[in-house]
């Protein structure tokens, strides 16, 4: 395992828009080109006696898809994945307005 840094740069590519939709693709005319989010990181050491070890993950949120009819591009996003996002957004936004509101009171 000389090169382990680069096995897992090869490895890692494969996160992200791959791994949550695929390739690009045409249907009828149209092509679909998806969009996702993507971080990976990964650690490894070593002790004195040459015992080592290492790990890593990724992440991939899926974001919608640009769609290309004819000269017309424009964004579809993902529904699901912008709900999963705003729903705890706005839960915490709303939870320090309300300090802030209750704090401005007194």
């Amino acid at each position: 395992m000389p090169n382990i840094a680069l096995e897992l740069g090869n490895q890692s590519a494969s996160f992200g828009v791959h791994s949550a939709y695929g390739e690009q693709m045409d249907v009828d005319g149209v092509r679909i080109i998806p969009v996702a989010l993507a971080w990976s990181g990964f650690g490894g050491g070593s002790d004195e006696s040459g015992n080592g070890g290492g790990g890593g993950g990724g992440y991939s949120v899926p974001l919608g898809a640009y769609i290309r009819k004819g000269d017309d591009l424009r964004f579809e996003p993902n529904i699901v994945s912008a709900l999963a996002v705003a729903i705890p957004f706005i839960w915490v936004a709303g939870r320090a307005l309300s300090r802030v509101i209750r704090a401005l009171k007194r």
